[in-house]
């Protein structure tokens, strides 16, 4: 054994830092010294594992779907399925529509037809049995008047706010449109998610509106183009609450941001003048903004002189709608009592003050628990009322303080 050679060390292979587990394969399975590491692996091996994190990844994503869906609460799940249920019957109500439109149409045929046997009055009958709601033939005056309906509050209001004052703005169109004396309606910053519910959810019916404006601008942009408006041809007559006012001039006019936080009261609406609303329903958690936007420009702020007319049993709060009704209800009777009482809902217990009425004292109060909670109950309005609304349904709105 001393005369015999000790086997050399087996030389360590200089791996320079590396730390891969895998060891370097020689030639031992299929390759030359030159064959890279990743060639050596079976064929077995390779696509096993790939296939195996292929695997992984789906599973990753269907569990972020899961925590999505657990985010949302069973409220919003519910109403989501309410929408998707009203838009589901959306043709099948167009049928129902249909129908009773024809039934209608048979039954003043043969009304019409058993008129005329007997000899009477087709005309005439057909109008006893089938009064008609429709208001063609109406005449409506344009006066050289404004209302700016100030849609910039978009971002302060929560969904269902925005879905009552979309129900707000369309009335308040058909209000100022049917009229007997008419001014010129605008909606300024008409530009985010409420002009995305009108084109999606309602289906564009704002695109036929007739005689309104729809500006992206802001409401003071939209004042001030009010007097190129108010001017010309199509501007106005001064007729009717105004023909006594022949003499006023369009520069005599002014622009008033109406808003209950105002010191001054607003006595009478004057001709080439813009008054601007704001189109907000938040509950009063923002009390003061639109007084405090009009006042930092420099604009004159108004209130609506309800307290010196009416006694009302609640808040003071009236819909956004409701305040441009007054309005137009003053250009036709000139008289804010009569204005207030034909436009404020009766469950509001609005009564003339003393030597107005006679019937104040008997008039049942609500207590102020009752009449916040009526109210408050009003914000909560869902998609499906205002749907519904275009079929001729009525649904509560949320309201404005003013």
């Amino acid at each position: 054994m001393d005369g015999e050679e000790r086997p050399r060390k087996i030389q360590k292979l200089d791996t320079d830092g590396s730390h891969d587990s895998e060891p370097l394969m020689t030639g031992a399975i299929g390759g030359g010294q030159d064959e890279k590491p990743e060639q050596a692996l079976t064929e077995s091996e390779t696509p096993a594992t790939t296939t195996e994190k292929k695997s992984e990844e789906p599973t990753a994503a269907e569990n972020g779907s899961a925590g999505t869906a657990q985010n949302i609460s069973k409220r919003q799940l519910r109403k989501q399925r309410q929408r998707e249920a009203w838009e589901a019957e959306r043709e099948h109500r167009k049928v129902i529509r249909k129908e009773k439109a024809t039934a209608r149409k048979q039954k003043k045929r043969e009304a019409w037809e058993e008129a005329k046997k007997q000899g009477k009055d087709t005309k005439e009958e057909l109008a006893k049995l089938f009064p008609s709601t429709s208001r063609k033939g109406q005449r409506t005056t344009q006066l050289p008047i404004t209302l700016v309906i100030d849609c910039g509050f978009d971002d302060l209001m929560m969904e269902k706010e925005r879905v009552s004052l979309a129900q707000q703005l369309t009335r308040s169109y058909s209000e100022n449109n049917r009229s007997p004396f008419k001014g010129h309606l605008v909606l300024s910053s008409f530009n985010k998610l409420l002009k995305e519910r009108f084109e999606t959810t309602l289906h564009k019916t704002h695109e036929h509106w007739k005689n309104v404006r729809f500006l992206d601008e802001d409401w003071l942009f939209a004042a001030n183009k009010a007097t190129e408006w108010m001017q010309g041809p199509q501007g106005g007559k001064l007729v009717g609450p105004f023909e006594s006012k022949a003499d006023v001039k369009p520069e005599d006019g002014e622009i008033v941001y109406l808003s209950s936080d105002s010191s001054d009261t607003l006595t009478e609406l004057k001709p080439y003048s813009t008054y601007i609303i704001g189109g907000l329903v938040d509950k009063n958690r923002h009390k003061g903004i639109c007084h405090k936007r009009a006042t930092e420009l420099g604009i004159k702020t108004a209130k609506l002189p309800i307290g010196d007319y009416i006694q009302m049993a609640s808040r003071s709060v009236l819909a956004t709608n409701h305040v441009v009704e007054i309005m137009v209800r003053w250009l036709q009777l000139q008289d804010w009592g009569e204005a207030f009482m034909q436009t404020i809902p009766s469950r509001k217990g609005g009564v003339l003050r003393d030597g107005e009425n006679e019937q104040e004292d008997t008039t049942p109060q609500k207590s102020d628990a009752v009449s916040d909670a009526v109210s408050g109950s009003e914000q909560g309005v869902s998609a499906e009322p205002v749907a519904a609304m275009e079929a001729g349904d009525q649904a509560p709105v949320g309201e404005e303080e003013f």
